[in-house]
Formats: structure tokens, sequence, C-alpha cells
């Protein structure tokens, strides 16, 4: 077990903060269209939205630790034969799912502190409203916390589909580093990456 990257592969603590924050996210965007359907006397109509907000936060902490720890730690290099426009398109898909997830957690925040309540994480400790009361906070700021994360589950769609397509089309090893999966054999340059390997 590999903690951390290397030029050629995904060490463990990139591959768990990547499936974490990928099965919380569609875990929250399934709930958030289930939520709005409970009833006044649905015994999850408080729960859930409560449960809803504290998975939010944790999310946020773990996507703030997959940016220190990619700064720290570098990225794999491209599989080989990868086009150049590939890389940055995967390279801004990266940017946009990461800063989106945090986008959707800043109109969530906004939305559920809109009347100066804070929100509870798991009876653990509170996140303070800072900015509450605006003309309109809580429908303004719900409805771009909806498309954003609708906008976010379509990039992450995309965002599998091309991994099938190094898998199946490409066959690289793209998708099987992810699943922490190595290729047959290494090489010496497959080597412990460090933040000046970016």
């Amino acid at each position: 077990m590999i903690l951390r990257n290397t030029s050629t592969s995904y060490g463990t603590i990139s591959i768990l903060l990547h499936w974490l924050v990928a099965v919380a996210v569609i875990g929250l965007f399934v709930s958030g269209l289930w939520m709005v359907d409970l009833g006044y006397y649905d015994p999850w109509y408080n729960r859930a939205p409560a449960l809803h907000r504290s998975v939010g936060i944790v999310v946020v902490f773990l996507v703030m630790a997959r940016i220190a720890w990619r700064w720290v730690g570098g990225v794999p290099k491209p599989e080989p034969g990868t086009k150049r426009w590939e890389n940055r398109v995967a390279h801004l898909v990266h940017l946009v799912l990461i800063f989106g997830v945090l986008a959707i957690a800043a109109a969530g925040y906004l939305m559920s502190t809109a009347k100066g309540a804070p929100i509870i994480v798991f009876d653990l400790f509170a996140v303070p409203a800072t900015i509450h009361g605006l003309p309109g906070q809580a429908d303004v700021a719900g409805d771009v916390h909806y498309w954003l994360a609708v906008a976010l589950i379509g990039v992450a769609g995309l965002h599998a589909l091309a991994a099938f397509k190094h898998h199946f089309v490409d066959r690289d090893a793209t998708l099987l580093r992810m699943l922490g999966m190595r290729r047959a054999h290494r090489t010496r340059t497959d080597t412990p990456l460090s933040r000046s390997d970016q």
C-alpha cells in the first residue's frame, strides 16, 4: 500500500479522498432531491436537512484536504499516448469539479443560515451564520445551490464517461490507477512525487 502518489499511480490517500468526495456528492444530490418532497409530518422532515447540511460541511473539509494533498503530493503523469488537448480538458474538469463542490457548499451555507441560525454539524460543533438577512437570500441561494448541483452532476457524468473511454477504447491505466490498481510492470520512473513535480 503506497500512501503518496508516484509518477505513474495515485496513492491511497488520493484514492480515498477522491471516492469519499464522489460518493458523498452523489448522496447529497440524491438526498437533496428527495428532501423537497417530504411532508411536514414526515419523521425525516427536519432530520434529513440537518444530516444533509452536516455531510455537506464534512465534504468541504474533504475537498480542502484533497486540494492540499494535491498541492503537496503532486499528481501522476498522464498516460502515454494521451493527447495534449485531453490533458488540458481533464485538468479543467478537475478544477470545475473541485471548485464546483465548494461553490455549491457556499450557496447551501447562505441558504441554511439566511435567518441567522448556525449550522449544527452532527451535534459536534456549529458553523456560525456570517452573512444573513439579505433580501431573498434563502430563495436565491437555494436556486444557485440547486442549479450548480445539477451542473456538477452533469460534469461528473462526463468525467466518468471519459474514464470509461480511457479504459475501454484507449485501453490505458487512467481508470485503473484511481481504483488502486497498477500495471503488471513498473518502471524506474515510478517514483514518489513532490510539489516540484507538478
